[in-house]
């Protein structure tokens, strides 16, 4: 079973939300998947957007860098993200955000093992511009770990 997301606004001048989760898969799967570019093609972006395996880049080491390209499903648009690994200690914590630019936006995402084969995972998120934290947008992250859940719990089955 998956918990509801709970987006927190935060104190920062740009904005900060953290996402927790619990997924019905091990740890170890938990955070491959979010490190391997053969599972994230398969959930990352909300409903709506797809990313084809050949439009993932991940180096995960600290200092590595990682692109994705998520192409909107009806129109073909396409929106491109880069970014930095700040830290990787597999598996329990990513950090990752832009490396440059004008919102630093940084991920730290802890992965919980609970012990009873779910993990729980705590994705906080800061340096955020106000449009990241609009209800639409958050509705898109919350899209997105649906899609992350549905993809992580059949390989765990």
């Amino acid at each position: 079973m998956t918990t509801a997301d709970s987006p927190t606004p935060g104190p920062t001048e740009l904005g900060e939300v953290t996402h927790t989760r619990i997924y019905n898969a091990p740890r170890e799967l938990v955070f491959e998947c979010m490190t391997t570019p053969e599972h994230l093609c398969h959930f990352w972006g909300p409903i709506g957007m797809s990313t084809p395996l050949e439009k993932i880049v991940m180096d995960v080491r600290p200092g590595g860098v990682f692109s994705t390209t998520m192409i909107h499903d009806e129109t073909g648009e396409e929106y491109e993200m880069t970014g930095i690994y700040f830290a990787v200690e597999p598996p329990s914590l990513l950090v990752f955000g832009a490396a440059e630019g004008e919102f630093p936006e940084t991920n730290t995402v802890h992965f919980n093992d609970l012990g009873d084969g779910r993990t729980e995972v705590t994705t906080h998120q800061t340096n955020l511009p106000m449009m990241y934290l609009s209800p639409e947008a958050q509705a898109g992250m919350t899209s997105s770990f649906d899609k992350f859940a549905a993809y992580v719990e059949s390989l765990a089955v």
